[in-house]
């Protein structure tokens, strides 16, 4: 009787993918009858050299036609579905077979996957606008991302480059003046990522809304309302470090983008992007949030930005109270947003270490 191998499965809205862990795999046979996969092989497995076998009742039906690749390690097995979608598993009982388990190397929710059906169809408009560049014409779209992406990078490079050398010469004084010496350009970089807002809702760039937008109007809340309008706030150590993460991050970021505005990339410049947010933006939104808390007993003391109520009650709300709700706001716009950057980064190096294999 041959023993069951350990496979792994993943799918996409148009196939499903079976990995069979089974090493130097012979006599290799695979067959389909209706919607029962039947597999048998001799093998390498988890109870040594052997023959392996199993039998699967599949969700739903899929094309006649199957394909099946061995390397030295596995034996790759590839299912075209009848209909396009996405199934809820792979076997039509409800409880999956012990040695069936998820392919986390291919893994993707719906919406992942989704959003890799885009990334293609975008990598294709790309091709045919390289194409075009090759003759000699610049596609504008492509021309204007370049244009922004190199002031941001000049902008918060000028911003970093001025901080750290401030700090080697002043030490600890460079603190306390960071908000007069540097916020003028600050402001400037921070108004201008306002654009990367619109070219996330228009679709000229490959990202979704709701992280971009969390991200600037976070951002531009911290700099106009708490930093900006706070005469006290100026003077704060802290501003120096919501400042120095800031700028730490983009100067990795838009140099990144600036070579993807001509499909060119630097494999260190890639990893910086997609590694160096991992530390740099918790501590960014905790220094943030010490900046929050340090301005409450400010508001509260100047009454600026009170919500007036009715003569009736013959009071304000205190726009602190306003600040306590940012305060949770804030930490889970750092979980949807760690979360997004986390996904980009394991597609970005999963794809990467998908073609190395």
């Amino acid at each position: 009787m041959a023993l069951t191998p350990l496979v792994y499965w993943a799918q996409r809205h148009e196939d499903v993918y079976l990995r069979v862990e089974l090493t130097d795999a012979q006599n290799i046979e695979v067959h389909l009858h209706g919607k029962v996969l039947q597999f048998k092989a001799l093998g390498h497995g988890a109870k040594g050299e052997n023959e392996y076998g199993f039998s699967l009742e599949l969700l739903l039906p899929v094309k006649s036609e199957v394909s099946h690749r061995s390397t030295q390690r596995q034996v790759n097995i590839t299912l075209r579905k009848e209909q396009r979608g996405w199934w809820d598993r792979l076997t039509l009982q409800d409880r999956k077979p012990l040695f069936v388990v998820p392919d986390f190397d291919r893994w993707l929710d719906e919406s992942d996957a989704e959003m890799e059906i885009r990334e293609k169809k975008d990598k294709k408009e790309a091709l045919k606008t390289s194409r075009h560049e090759d003759k000699g014409l610049v596609s504008p779209k492509r021309g204007l991302l370049f244009v922004y992406n190199l002031v941001q990078f000049l902008g918060f490079s000028w911003i970093f480059v001025n901080m750290t050398v401030r700090l080697f010469i002043f030490g600890r004084d460079s603190l306390y003046d960071t908000f007069h010496t540097i916020s003028d350009v600050m402001f400037f970089c921070q108004i201008l990522a306002a654009v990367e807002v619109l070219n996330a809702a228009f679709g000229f760039v490959r990202t979704g809304v709701t992280p971009t937008l969390i991200q600037v109007v976070g951002r531009n809340f911290i700099l106009f309302i708490i930093f900006g309008s706070v005469e006290e706030m100026h003077r704060q150590p802290v501003v120096f470090f919501v400042f120095y993460l800031w700028s730490a991050i983009e100067i990795f970021r838009y140099p990144f983008y600036m070579l993807g505005c001509f499909n060119t990339e630097w494999k260190t410049l890639t990893w910086l992007r997609y590694t160096i947010w991992i530390p740099l933006y918790p501590l960014g939104v905790v220094a943030e949030a010490v900046a929050v808390i340090q301005s409450i007993p400010i508001f509260d003391k100047t009454k600026l930005f009170s919500i007036p109520l009715p003569k009736a009650a013959g009071t304000s709300v205190s726009f602190s109270c306003v600040l306590y709700v940012y305060l949770v706001l804030m930490f889970l716009g750092l979980f949807i947003n760690f979360r997004h950057l986390y996904k980009q980064r394991t597609r970005r190096f999963r794809t990467k270490k998908r073609k190395a294999n």
